[in-house]
């Protein structure tokens, strides 16, 4: 491990679950079969993104509900659900049940906003009451109070054979504790933080205060650990696309560098009216990755990550850079599967 670096304490993944339209079963199969793999290979979690009116995963829950009966030890995230598209009482009640499920494994991540595209599907999504919607901060207090035990209706009690409660069930004690907010900026850090939720940082940053990538990410962990309760002890994970190529194919290597080369351009400034950063990929051996994130400013706050596997890639690529960051970069930084 680079002597830079702290010692790296939980080594997750992510995946965006891509599937063909024709065959939209086998896609979710290979998400199954790689949140499988890496519960084998000693992931600490695997967390999955959510797409809409895309083909990726549609219903992270739904997937993470069966990835929790083939699975025993390793945590389930989301990573995002935006809560644009939900209804915090109704999502509250899918995150308990699964939960349960799984055995209080699982960690939602969250973020607010409209949904992409709102003008062209919003009386699909909210008839009647599309101009009325609130995607502030606010949606995501309704959740926080609702898993968190808040009552959610005035009445509770028996009527006939039925029992009514007045809050969420079924309740899960430890879940709203695990609940993390996936921050592009710092005032949604700083709102994630006095709310005690935990920190989610991606590959992705809108540039505030500097435009250099490393450099925002770390202002918005320092800004969300200044208003948690938990201070320096308040959980951030760092997400970014690495690579590893140890094990890799020359073939293998060959697409991973022009895939790098290709999204490269992106990074060197930030992007539209809401100046959305990205950060670099990182692709090559395990040790020069590890020398990059040892140097890396706000991979140094942290001590747990969820890499990014890329969008586009085959099944059999994800199970060589899976393999490659639990058996090589994961032990690089400083980090050591489970026992057992």
């Amino acid at each position: 491990m680079p002597p830079a670096s702290k010692p790296l304490q939980k080594l997750g993944f992510l995946t965006i679950g891509l599937f063909d339209e024709a065959d939209p079963r086998r896609g979710h199969e290979s998400t199954l079969e790689l949140l499988e793999l890496g519960e084998r290979l000693g992931f600490d979690s695997a967390w999955v993104r959510q797409r809409h009116l895309q083909f990726g995963i549609s219903s992270p829950l739904a997937v993470l509900a069966a990835a929790s009966q083939r699975t025993r030890r390793i945590e389930l995230g989301t990573a995002v659900i935006p809560l644009g598209w939900e209804n915090p009482l109704r999502l509250a009640e899918d995150l308990a049940t699964v939960d349960i499920l799984s055995g209080g494994r699982l960690n939602p991540g969250v973020s607010v906003g409209p949904p992409t595209h709102y003008e062209h599907l919003k009386e699909a999504l909210y008839p009647g009451t599309a101009d009325l919607e609130d995607f502030g901060h606010g949606r995501v207090q309704r959740l926080l109070d609702l898993v968190r035990g808040e009552p959610a209706s005035g009445f509770r009690g028996v009527e006939g054979f039925e029992v009514y409660s007045d809050r969420v069930q079924p309740h899960s004690p430890g879940l709203g504790g695990r609940l993390w907010y996936g921050a592009g900026g710092l005032r949604s850090a700083r709102w994630a933080g006095e709310h005690g939720m935990n920190l989610l940082t991606s590959s992705v940053v809108r540039a505030e205060e500097s435009e250099d990538f490393a450099e925002v990410q770390l202002s918005q962990i320092r800004a969300f650990r200044s208003r948690h309760p938990d201070g320096e002890r308040a959980r951030v994970s760092q997400g970014l696309v690495v690579i590893p190529t140890d094990g890799a194919s020359a073939g293998q290597r060959a697409r991973y560098e022009e895939f790098v080369a290709r999204r490269m351009p992106r990074t060197a400034a930030p992007q539209g009216p809401a100046r959305m950063l990205f950060a670099p990929d990182l692709v090559g051996p395990s040790e020069r990755i590890a020398e990059q994130l040892s140097a890396h400013a706000a991979f140094r706050e942290v001590d747990e990550v969820a890499f990014a596997l890329p969008f586009t890639f085959a099944h059999e690529d994800y199970v060589q850079i899976l393999t490659d960051i639990a058996t090589v970069l994961g032990p690089a930084l400083g980090w050591r599967p489970p026992a057992g």
